[in-house]
């Protein structure tokens, strides 16, 4: 019998805020669902490319997240953009309260995911906006990164290419 990899569980990932910003400090939430929301994330029908999260009323909320209408759901089903509670600790909700006061900080999920017991969780990372230039940065570093492993791929073989 062939064993399948273990995956880490993951259902969706927001691509585009590792472009967008800088990750300062990432933090595990857990997040309260529906049933026919825990059912669309089975099937990982999962985007968090426009997802924010924001501290209103004491408590940690997770807005413009769309997880897909259940498709056996009918008149059960979720809305899919709802905004969803974020569950931390009291003290860690405290620290995220007083890292968001500075200018130019915000809170955005990373990723979704299912732990090892079963339950959703969403990373959420403590961010700075990366300007134009910062973009560019990046963008010329891995370049750079890309064409020393094409060198070395090449310089390894004995021979040109």
């Amino acid at each position: 019998m062939v064993r399948k990899p273990q995956s880490d569980g993951t259902i969706g990932i927001n691509r585009k805020a590792g472009h967008r910003f800088e990750f300062l400090e990432r933090l595990e939430c857990g997040i309260a669902l529906t049933g026919t929301e825990v059912k669309s994330l089975r099937e990982k029908a999962v985007s968090l490319d426009e997802a924010y999260a924001r501290i209103l009323g004491g408590e940690l909320w997770l807005f413009d997240a769309h997880i897909a209408s259940y498709r056996f759901g009918y008149g059960a089903n979720h809305l899919p953009t709802r905004r969803r509670k974020l569950l931390v600790h009291a003290r860690q909700l405290r620290k995220l309260v007083a890292a968001t006061k500075q200018k130019g900080l915000t809170l955005v999920p990373v990723r979704m995911y299912f732990n090892e017991r079963g339950m959703a969780k969403v990373e959420i990372a403590l961010a700075q906006g990366k300007g134009k230039s910062d973009r560019r940065e990046d963008l010329k570093a891995k370049d750079h990164r890309r064409e020393m492993d094409r060198a070395m791929r090449r310089g390894g073989r004995g021979g040109r290419s």
